[in-house]
């Protein structure tokens, strides 16, 4: 670790995620987007089980975790990735179509726009996980407008990430992100509509729990199944929650049903995939690709040529 770090925030940070079940691999300075100082931490679980696979959180340089009301949503976030990295590809989520997508080289934390738009910026990457040698990725810019930054405790990855992951799937739904071999930045908007001040939480899209139990199968087929060679996801997740406007334990319920059926072999709040659901390759390919042909015609031409403010 270097000296330089704040030791406040590397030792609120070591500690915190002791207390989730997370051990502090390395600290370093970084620089944001915009040149701005940073802290990158690597974390990993405390017990060694995650085989090699880490967490990165990076955070602004002067950031201050005893600002009143950070802290527990911090605790909470590392928590939530103390289970995520049980899982075979943490990076790797599906969209309610059934796209498997994998999430990476996001530049945290967020910066202003450099065009002199009133917005918080962060890039990044989604990349097709299909188990296939394809390179079919989008580049994406997620701007945060200052009125929704306004919500967030702190623009800062742990407190952001989810919203953001989750906006980024809304727009694949929506046919608005286009997967390329190669390309210009994508924009997705990340606005109040996904947040409701009157039930003070981030709504994305409405599920009932035929389209819930559809998406769960469709997650544990790709990433137990196809990505993790059978071995359990977390199914609890609560991004997947927030995604589908539901609860943790809903999912947990649906997916024992499914347990019951034979499609899902599940111990606690994980589950791998079965031979009765790998039979169904045929079904979650077929959706993979109606997902990902929806994503082409939508698309507005004006973005792909680059014409965007970002």
């Amino acid at each position: 670790m270097t000296l330089a770090l704040k030791t406040s925030l590397v030792t609120t940070l070591e500690a915190t995620a002791a207390r989730a079940g997370l051990a502090l691999i390395s600290a370093t300075e970084g620089a944001a987007f915009d040149g701005r100082a940073t802290a990158v931490f690597e974390l990993g679980p405390a017990d060694g089980t995650a085989n090699g696979r880490m967490l990165k959180l990076e955070l602004s340089g002067d950031f201050d975790f005893l600002t009143p009301g950070l802290l527990p949503e911090m605790g909470a976030h590392l928590a939530a990735e103390a289970k995520r990295l049980r899982n075979p590809r943490p990076e790797c989520y599906v969209t309610l179509a059934g796209l498997p997508m994998a999430f990476g080289r996001f530049e945290w934390p967020f910066h202003r726009s450099i065009s002199g738009a009133d917005t918080y910026i962060v890039h990044g990457e989604v990349r097709l996980a299909d188990g296939r040698t394809g390179d079919l990725h989008a580049k994406v810019a997620a701007s945060v407008t200052r009125t929704f930054a306004e919500i967030v405790p702190a623009m800062e990855q742990p407190y952001a990430e989810s919203f953001v992951y989750n906006a980024v799937r809304k727009t694949v739904d929506m046919g608005q992100l286009e997967f390329l071999k190669s390309g210009n930045r994508q924009p997705v908007p990340v606005t109040t509509r996904y947040y409701s001040r009157w039930q003070k939480k981030f709504l994305f899209t409405d599920t009932d729990d035929a389209e819930r139990l559809r998406y769960l199968l469709s997650k544990v087929y790709w990433l137990s199944g196809v990505l993790g060679e059978g071995r359990p996801v977390w199914i609890a997740d609560p991004r997947d929650a927030q995604y589908l406007n539901t609860g943790e334990k809903d999912l947990l319920r649906m997916a024992g049903d499914e347990a019951g059926e034979g499609l899902m072999a599940l111990e606690g709040e994980f589950a791998a995939a079965t031979p009765a659901l790998m039979a169904r390759a045929g079904e979650y390919e077929a959706a993979r690709d109606k997902a990902l042909a929806f994503t082409k015609p939508q698309f507005n031409e004006a973005m792909r040529a680059g014409q965007a403010n970002m």
